[in-house]
């Protein structure tokens, strides 16, 4: 591989008075400079992924720490052959990550004590831990370190009341929590400790930083890690690669996402390109049937087509 460009992964919580000002000004800069991404701002801080050529990204780096609040901030790099990002987009939001609490977290006044990659190894280990995945549901069934917690959970926000419900899992324990990049352990960490909780830790630098590091090289991590960009999953152990992400239609292992040809379904499944073509590309018959059914629009099927891959499909079950 060519590797040529680079995907930048960063956040940093800081004080940041003026959002939609810094937002503008930052757009039109990334704008001039040529990076592609993803970048929210806030009150709070900021929080971004970003593409381009290593001369830019280099850049935009030693740009971006110039400012006295963002002088330590850690970036997470990949090489790549080519953009992750179609355009570029610097959104000002209330929040970097939304948790929707009422009493909301400073990271800057509390959070989870940071672990770093081999001392977060060396706790997993520990029969007196258990490791909560901070993230959404079809992140962690893509990829997740071995033995981590599942919260049954769809949005970030949905965390703590999952967590309220299910406290006995975390009672006298030493807690690890862990994210993509550390954005939302540093939030969630945070809230755990104003629960009550002491003994809280937290991945510093995510699943990202641990990948790479000389250390641990990505031990104990089975599957990928699901990523917010073009490439939708990344490489993390480099000991041994372990599927765990299962097929939604046959249960066979996978590593394929798609989202549900339904645009107004858009749930993320794991699946083969000989199952996407079966199903019309969606999660259920409704979806399948739906007048926009982005698959069958792409693949310009006829009706004739349509029906004669749903009587397979039920001549499948039947069977």
């Amino acid at each position: 591989m060519n590797n040529e460009y680079r995907v930048l992964l960063y956040y940093k919580y800081a004080n940041i008075e003026n959002p939609e000002e810094f937002r503008d000004e930052h757009l039109k800069y990334c704008k001039e400079l040529g990076v592609l991404g993803r970048i929210l701002v806030s009150k709070e801080g900021i929080n971004g992924t970003l593409s381009g050529t290593v001369e830019q990204t280099n850049q935009y780096m030693e740009d971006f720490k110039k400012d006295p609040r963002f002088s330590d901030t850690m970036f997470k790099i990949d090489e790549a052959s080519e953009h992750a990002f179609e355009k570029i987009f610097v959104r000002a939001k209330k929040e970097l990550v939304n948790l929707s609490l009422e009493d909301d977290v400073n990271p800057l006044e509390i959070t989870g004590n940071y672990l770093k990659p081999k001392e977060f190894l060396d706790a997993m280990v520990d029969p007196n831990t258990v490791v909560i995945d901070a993230r959404n549901d079809y992140e962690y069934d893509l990829g997740h370190f071995r033995g981590a917690v599942r919260p049954d959970i769809k949005n970030f926000r949905e965390l703590p009341d999952w967590i309220r419900e299910n406290k006995e899992i975390l009672e006298d324990k030493k807690i690890l929590t862990y994210c993509t990049g550390g954005v939302r352990c540093e939030k969630f960490s945070g809230w755990l400790k104003k629960e009550g909780y002491e003994d809280v830790n937290q991945l510093h630098g995510g699943i990202a930083t641990y990948g790479k590091d000389e250390d641990t090289k990505g031990m104990l991590w089975d599957g990928m890690m699901y990523v917010f960009d073009n490439r939708i999953s990344v490489p993390i152990n480099q000991h041994e690669h372990v599927v765990v992400g299962k097929d939604y239609f046959d249960g066979t292992p996978q590593e394929r996402y798609i989202n549900c040809a339904n645009p107004e379904c858009n749930k993320q499944i794991l699946t083969s390109k000989e199952n996407e073509d079966k199903y019309l590309g969606a999660c259920s018959h409704e979806c399948r049937i739906h007048p926009r059914n982005r698959y069958v629009i792409r693949e310009k099927l006829s009706n004739e087509e349509v029906e004669r891959r749903l009587r397979l499909i039920n001549n499948t079950k039947m069977s």
